[in-house]
């Protein structure tokens, strides 16, 4: 059906919007040219609303495009829905750069900061300024704080960012 972009990538990008419903609701959209999102409830048994729901989340994603009609008899507006898969490559890049602007930050956090620990794997790393006056004991167990070597984290960072930076051609 796509070109650059599979089926496959579709569901994936539908069950990360939305769940298993916004699956199956991409599945209807791709076998039509338009359809209504009252034709979908009723070929999928999906709640209207929850319909409405995935569609505009879709549809906040550019990943399917709306006309509006208006009904002559009630007067209401009826929306036909179609999908837009050539859209799905720039929702994806965009979505990667988002996920690589996160990454620089944590980097960089990690990369500025000193950290403490008590050891105890249910309590949380400590900066060392918060350290400093929490007197180099933990607030939640009371265990004394040591170094925490972060240079593991610091790496696998790096590599993810380096892996999406030639991803998206940077």
């Amino acid at each position: 059906m796509l070109s650059t972009i599979d089926d496959t990538t579709l569901n994936k990008v539908a069950l990360a919007l939305g769940d298993q419903d916004a699956v199956i609701l991409i599945d209807h959209l791709k076998g039509v040219e338009e359809i209504t999102d009252d034709e979908i409830a009723n070929k999928t048994a999906i709640r209207l609303n929850s319909v409405r729901k995935i569609l505009y989340k879709l549809y906040d994603h550019s990943l399917v495009s709306l006309r509006r009609t208006r009904d002559p008899k009630t007067g209401w507006f009826i929306f036909h829905w179609k999908l837009q898969p050539d859209q799905l490559e720039g929702f994806i890049l965009s979505q990667k750069r988002r996920v690589l602007e996160k990454l620089n930050v944590r980097l960089e956090y990690e990369k500025n900061h000193d950290f403490y620990h008590c050891g105890n794997p249910e309590c949380k790393r400590i900066p060392f300024e918060e350290a400093v006056e929490l007197v180099f004991h933990c607030s939640a167990c009371g265990n004394p704080l040591t170094h925490f070597a972060n240079e593991v984290m610091i790496e696998k960072l790096s590599e993810k960012v380096n892996i999406l930076r030639r991803e998206l051609g940077e």
